[in-house]
């Protein structure tokens, strides 16, 4: 049953802005949040509804990129219904899917002293990044996003700011509460992709249903390649293994200036999971990782 709450539709974003940062909860499709609000997984006294904002719709091309608003879909995103009714703001910005942090256990990231993953069911936890609470982000845009270095475009009570994607996640050794940097009263209002000239890029993921689901594992390539045929530029992003999309920076260091060779690959796919940890029934996800980024190389060789 969904908890009592006040709700609100401003006709423009500093209203939104205001309500929001008066004790409101940003509603946008909220394929989560009604979700969340029903399971008793956090409780708002008020809804602010962006519905009414069309300014943070649609999808303008600029020279030097790509302007989405926070209100658009993704296409190729879970199922048709989802994308009829979710946006890409939420996506980025959604909670995790953890089964302890949406059942009724005061866990670290409810502001509990415990993740009880670490002794409970965890094969669809985090085997990297996770430091004391084991949560995976679930978002398949916000790993492509980092990939191809976009901006988020924030706007809030002190104005506007725009954080780099890699930087907008927020790992537990920092707040084990938190996803993102979004403070009080803040919104997602656009995401701004750059232009890539020559990139080739990739996202593809592993899931436990042929339907759609979630990632068990993923990974988002961003490559340039010059006359020469050796990678210039590279980005991989990891998702479905980290409480934020995780950037393989051992895995890029193997593959600028080499050529994209069956070796090279190789070498890259093994080092995308350095650092792992997993926990007791997830190890699983290491084979699962380099596989899927091997594939996803060769594929744009």
């Amino acid at each position: 049953m969904l908890p009592n709450f006040s709700y609100v539709r401003p006709n423009s974003l500093s209203e939104a802005v205001r309500e929001t940062a008066t004790g409101g909860t940003v509603h946008a499709g909220g394929t989560d949040l009604l979700g969340c609000l029903r399971d008793g997984v956090f409780t708002t006294e008020k809804i602010v509804s962006l519905q009414a904002l069309t300014a943070l719709r649609g999808i303008r091309e600029t020279q030097t990129g790509l302007s989405i608003g926070a209100l658009q879909s993704a296409a190729a995103a879970a199922s048709p219904q989802l994308r009829n009714q979710g946006t890409i703001g939420g996506n980025i910005c959604q909670r995790p899917r953890c089964w302890y942090f949406r059942a009724d256990f005061h866990c670290l990231r409810k502001g509990g002293d415990q993740c009880y993953a670490v002794d409970g069911e965890n094969e669809f936890h985090c085997i990297l990044g996770g430091s004391g609470c084991y949560v995976v982000h679930p978002s398949d845009t916000a790993p492509a996003l980092v990939a191809l270095d976009a901006q988020i475009r924030i706007v809030g009570p002190k104005g506007k700011r725009s954080v780099p994607a890699e930087s907008f996640f927020v790992l537990p050794t920092k707040d084990p509460t938190k996803e993102t940097v979004l403070q009080s009263g803040e919104i997602v209002t656009e995401i701004f992709v750059p232009r890539l000239p020559g990139a080739r890029s990739s996202y593809r993921k592993v899931r436990a249903r042929g339907a759609w689901d979630f990632a068990l594992a993923g990974v988002a390539l961003v490559l340039r390649v010059n006359d020469k045929q050796l990678v210039e530029q590279c980005r991989v992003v990891l998702s479905g293994v980290a409480p934020i999309p995780w950037r393989a920076h051992a895995a890029e260091r193997k593959l600028l200036g080499q050529k994209l060779e069956d070796a090279t690959i190789s070498e890259a796919a093994k080092a995308a999971t350095d650092g792992a940890a997993p926990l007791s029934q997830n190890a699983y996800k290491i084979d699962l990782v380099r596989g899927i980024v091997e594939e996803s190389l060769s594929v744009l060789v």
